[in-house]
């Protein structure tokens, strides 16, 4: 029977109860409802309003309690309404009267907003040493790839010359910055400690709100009873943050999956991180980099969700909120397991470096350097961009590259050209020359991978 049961003259239709359940997702807030359990009874015998002995037999039942649910001899009953109900039955059961006096002054409105706070903050800390692990792989490859020359993109053109270097640590700035969300959501999350608010009203009772506070974590109480039980804009914000860090991922597939193409051949991957075809013996099928930029539409999705169950709601609490914890636990779970395939795949990667040049060759990627060095010698850009556009336009109609096309035909469009124009545009040159900080260049990367990594060691996800 539920322990709400007394004000209702008939018994809950099975149908409703099965509705209305929410054991077999919040199940596993069990450590941190038992945490949070322990904080209040200790803060209620501090306070005289339970006696130390039944605080004792309280704290020592639930300790019991984790324990068992720990080595599996504790099984949660699905018949539940939810992990808090289960959890005080069974404490009940155990030790008797002392445990029906855990719920003094509090409520499950309270109780549920601390514990789904603990568990995010708990599995921030594990996914947040994920990222910096991914993070660091990005470094380590980049590194390896400071004087490996490609194509860089726009519109999925070739553009201008880059290293590969420089192109994987965009994607280290990225995932930085997705840290950097995460640990500041966390961070806000933990200011404000829900329990005591009650269900929506705080307390007769003359509890202390600062002590649990500080024995669970959080810099202090939240200021405003309403406000404590009835937002859930932590779940929000770190679902957004997981939903754009699953956009880089995206990103990141989509181009690890045109590399692995043959028609790009950039990069081959690991046998182990790849899979086959039932029909076509010769097909190796980027399935982990497929299924990341598919499960970023779950992770997105759930944003929404979240966003739309919380829009319309009066304050304080409503049932409508129990839909909190199935989506942001969703987004929690998919990073992680889209990191722990992805990160691998990536550390095993082979670069085809030869290929990636051959192709930075092939596209007319030095036609802006073509135009600087006329700039140089005193023409102004648009002259010069114009040129080099009719030089690339010769070349493309006489099957040419701007390193093969003689010096006549340069000097048939400026006088400027000189023979040191074939140093000018090599792709050496193109990326030597380029100075400007966050270039490509390969002491740009270089200095790149060390800040990245520097950031890594100064922001110890730890560290709230």
């Amino acid at each position: 029977m539920p322990l709400w049961a007394a004000r209702f003259s008939k018994e809950t239709d099975a149908t409703v109860n099965d509705f209305n359940s929410s054991i077999a997702f919040d199940s596993r807030l069990y450590a941190q409802d038992i945490r949070g359990s322990m904080a209040h009874a200790r803060m209620l015998a501090r306070q005289g309003i339970i006696t130390g002995a039944d605080a004792g037999a309280i704290i020592d039942g639930l300790d019991g309690i984790l324990a068992d649910i720990e080595r599996g001899a504790l099984v949660f009953d699905p018949a539940a309404e939810d992990i808090h109900m289960f959890i005080e039955q069974e404490l009940t059961a155990r030790i008797g009267d002392a445990g029906k006096r855990l719920h003094t002054a509090r409520s499950r409105n309270d109780q549920v907003a601390v514990d789904i706070r603990l568990y995010l903050n708990d599995a921030l800390e594990a996914l947040l040493a994920q990222i910096e692990g991914f993070i660091a792989v990005i470094c380590t490859q980049a590194e390896a790839h400071c004087d490996t020359i490609m194509s860089g993109y726009t519109h999925l053109q070739r553009a201008q010359p880059i290293v590969f270097g420089h192109h994987l640590m965009a994607y280290a700035f990225m995932l930085l910055r997705d840290r950097e969300r995460l640990v500041e959501a966390r961070r806000r999350m933990m200011r404000q400690n829900p329990l005591g608010s009650g269900a929506l009203a705080g307390t007769t009772y003359p509890i202390d709100r600062h002590f649990t506070s500080a024995a669970l974590g959080f810099d202090g109480p939240a200021p405003n009873s309403l406000d404590g039980v009835s937002d859930r804009d932590f779940c929000l914000e770190i679902a957004s943050a997981l939903a754009i860090l699953m956009t880089h991922l995206s990103r990141f597939s989509e181009e690890i999956i045109l590399w692995c193409s043959w028609e790009f051949k950039y990069i081959e991957l690991d046998d182990a991180f790849a899979t086959g075809s039932s029909i076509m013996p010769q097909k190796k099928n980027p399935d982990i980099a497929e299924l990341v930029r598919g499960k970023t539409g779950r992770v997105s999705g759930n944003l929404v969700a979240l966003l739309t169950v919380m829009k319309g709601l009066p304050l304080a609490y409503n049932k409508d909120m129990q839909e909190d914890k199935e989506a942001v636990f969703d987004s929690l779970d998919t990073v992680k397991m889209c990191l722990a395939a992805f990160t691998p795949m990536l550390e095993t990667m082979t670069v085809l470096k030869d290929n990636m040049r051959a192709a930075a060759a092939k596209g007319f990627i030095n036609a802006t350097d073509c135009a600087d060095y006329l700039v140089k010698k005193g023409m102004p850009f648009r002259d010069a961009y114009k040129i080099t556009g009719e030089l690339v336009a010769q070349c493309i109609a006489s099957a040419q590259t701007l390193e093969s096309l003689p010096l006549d035909a340069y000097k048939a469009k400026s006088g400027l050209f000189d023979a040191d124009i074939y140093t000018a545009i090599s792709l050496e040159t193109c990326l030597s020359t380029r100075i400007s900080y966050g270039g490509p260049g390969p002491d740009s990367v270089r200095a790149q991978v060390t800040l990245a990594r520097e950031a890594l060691a100064a922001g110890d996800h730890k560290n709230r």
